[in-house]
């Protein structure tokens, strides 16, 4: 089967590659000629692990091209993925659908064989009635239809989700549209991954709850953990035995500076603007999103009040330790590390930080912070050390050496990756997410 993905980002791309290694023919289309001079030169536009081995392995194989050219790029193909970017729109938090409406336009001036039209592109509900309405009022006579089909990819682990999903969720109106959805993903069928198919507007609605719901779990849990701190619990423990419920789950219940990154913050913000919408207010997701912005701030008084607090803060250096908004990815959108250092610096707190991947993408976000080429080049000299996000790369320090490079020993986790009694033990002050 040939498939065209318009839009060759993160989840463009991903699902592209993961595509082609089933064994389809598919072109990725992308209105930036950079990148698509980049991805044929094999140049990733980020960083995914595994990434770029699965481009280079399926353009070998022939299975895997790009271009710019929409009109080439869809020629024949059976289905066509809308995959372009839904940012939140300046000003009031809507989804900005602007990209996938003139993709909608554009394919149907250019639609020459019958095709569905899938939005993989995360959007409101609705959004796959405007798209069919777009493209018919483009005139065009093909045979077409569209259908939702939201992605469920976690940075990080983007290919072994695409390839071994939990579920695929298909928003499909009529039998047509189900039988080529359905050969798209046929090589899953082997793996026994459960698809569910649905109406196109309940599919859309699943993308948002599913996230929403999973913000709602993190900000409980980094609640939680501040309760901890005032009553002397241990919000590991309290994590686990409320995790071992299968009511509730393990999953997403990890303490820690408030959650970011592509998804959660915008789709959040999408889904309150919905519920505006219709007057159906979401009161949980509300809160959820107001808490969620005020802890990052929090979190940089935290390290404030390990550093003597107001006035005995200013004037000291930290090190933070990690800045994407989780590891294995480049990705610092909405990264908590951006408030943290904002917090830092505005205390008059001098800060240099080190990432594995993310301080190309972090050093234009983050004026003032000095970017280090190494994790003790970030230590060295520094009143506390925080780490903000969990790489592996500091889930094994060198301890003796933080002591002996850093002004003094404190060390911040605020991912809570370290037993607090082992930090201890070697002489430093620590201090963590609710633990006592």
């Amino acid at each position: 089967m040939k498939i065209a993905m318009v839009g060759s980002g993160y989840v463009g791309l991903v699902s592209g590659a993961c595509f082609a290694d089933f064994g389809h023919d598919v072109v990725c289309i992308d209105k930036d000629p950079a990148k698509i001079d980049h991805l044929n030169r094999g140049i990733m536009p980020i960083y995914e692990p595994g990434l770029a081995e699965l481009v280079s392995g399926n353009v070998r194989a022939g299975r895997l091209s790009f271009t710019t050219d929409l009109p080439s790029g869809i020629e024949d193909a059976q289905a066509i993925f809308i995959a372009v970017g839904t940012p939140s729109r300046r000003g009031d938090g809507h989804a900005d659908l602007s990209y996938v409406h003139a993709v909608a336009r554009e394919v149907g001036q250019n639609l020459k064989t019958p095709a569905v039209i899938v939005t993989k592109s995360t959007v409101p509900v609705g959004t796959g009635d405007e798209v069919e309405r777009i493209i018919a009022d483009t005139g065009t006579q093909v045979r077409f239809t569209v259908a939702s089909n939201p992605e469920f990819l976690r940075e990080g682990a983007a290919i072994g989700d695409f390839k071994r999903p939990d579920r695929i969720v298909v928003g499909a109106e009529d039998d047509w549209t189900q039988s080529v959805m359905r050969e798209v993903y046929r090589p899953l069928f082997l793996n026994q991954s459960p698809i569910l198919f649905t109406s196109r507007r309940s599919s859309e609605m699943i993308k948002y709850a599913a996230n929403a719901f999973l913000a709602v779990k993190i900000t409980f849990i980094n609640e939680i953990a501040d309760l901890c701190e005032k009553v002397g619990g241990n919000v590991q423990d309290v994590a686990r035995g409320i995790g071992m419920d299968n009511r509730i789950g393990s999953k997403f219940l990890h303490a820690g500076p408030g959650y970011g990154g592509s998804c959660f913050p915008k789709d959040t913000l999408a889904l309150l603007k919905t519920a505006e919408d219709y007057d159906s207010p979401t009161r949980i997701v509300e809160a959820v999103v107001k808490v969620n912005e005020s802890r990052k701030r929090a979190m940089g008084r935290k390290v404030i009040e390990a550093l003597g607090g107001g006035a005995q803060a200013r004037g000291k250096h930290v090190a933070l330790l990690g800045l994407t908004f989780k590891p294995n990815t480049d990705d610092m959108r909405d990264a908590p590390a951006i408030a943290i250092a904002q917090t830092l610096t505005d205390a008059g707190v001098t800060v240099a930080a080190y990432d594995p991947e993310g301080m190309e993408a972090a050093a234009p976000l983050m004026p003032g912070v000095a970017m280090k080429v190494g994790v003790y080049e970030a230590i060295e000299g520094a009143d506390a050390v925080v780490i903000v996000t969990e790489w592996d790369a500091f889930r094994a320090l060198d301890l003796d050496r933080l002591k002996a490079l850093a002004r003094s020993p404190v060390l911040i986790d605020l991912r809570n990756i370290y037993p607090p009694e082992d930090v201890r033990a070697q002489g430093i002050d620590y201090s963590s997410i609710g633990r006592p």
